[in-house]
């Protein structure tokens, strides 16, 4: 039996229903978060939003997805955008861009990592960093590059400076990107 699409409305409420859960948990942290604030935030009933989204988790989940999406679209984007040999520090300052200038996507990440058991292993979050390096040190013709650890140290100071932006929203995130990547270049050498 098929699917039925949902209609125009029905994206538009799940839209709606994604973007007030991304605000919500970026305000209140994901234990503050309910079925029942997320509807009064959209301005509908619980069951309606039960009508889109089974249970909490599952719409902090389409949330995230959402903002997963978003963040890798663009740093995506940003590395097809440069040579080669460019491409680990454009994912740097892409990464810190979209973060810097998406604080609810921020927030939102790191509360559903925080608190839903995450899939995904460890190499899926340095693998791609890591096969940039690879790709710009063979590209610059260069070699003895430890790329795993390279891209762990670097994922690590990313996490470090959004972390200070959050606390500090006068910290120069931009700056300190720009003294990640130059750092990122010299190891690759």
């Amino acid at each position: 039996m098929a699917t039925k699409e949902p209609s125009f409305i029905e994206r538009t409420r799940r839209a709606q229903l994604i973007d007030v859960t991304i605000d919500a948990v970026a305000r209140h942290g994901y234990a503050k978060v309910s079925l029942a604030r997320i509807a009064d935030n959209a301005g509908i009933t619980k069951a309606a939003v039960l009508y889109h989204f089974r249970t909490k988790d599952a719409v902090v989940e389409a949330a995230y997805r959402f903002v997963l999406d978003a963040l890798v679209e663009d740093v995506a984007v940003a590395v097809e955008a440069v040579d080669v040999q460019e491409r680990p520090q454009a994912y740097v300052r892409a990464m810190l861009g979209h973060l810097r200038a998406h604080r609810g996507h921020t927030r939102m990440l790191i509360e559903r990592l925080g608190n839903i058991a995450p899939e995904h292993t460890p190499e899926q979050r340095w693998r791609p960093l890591a096969d940039l390096i690879d790709a710009s040190v063979r590209a610059r013709g260069t070699d003895g590059v430890d790329s795993r650890t390279l891209a762990i140290i670097t994922g690590g100071a990313i996490d470090a400076i959004v972390t200070e932006r959050l606390h500090d929203s006068e910290y120069d995130s931009a700056a300190a990107g720009e003294s990640l990547t130059t750092m990122l270049d010299a190891a690759m050498g």
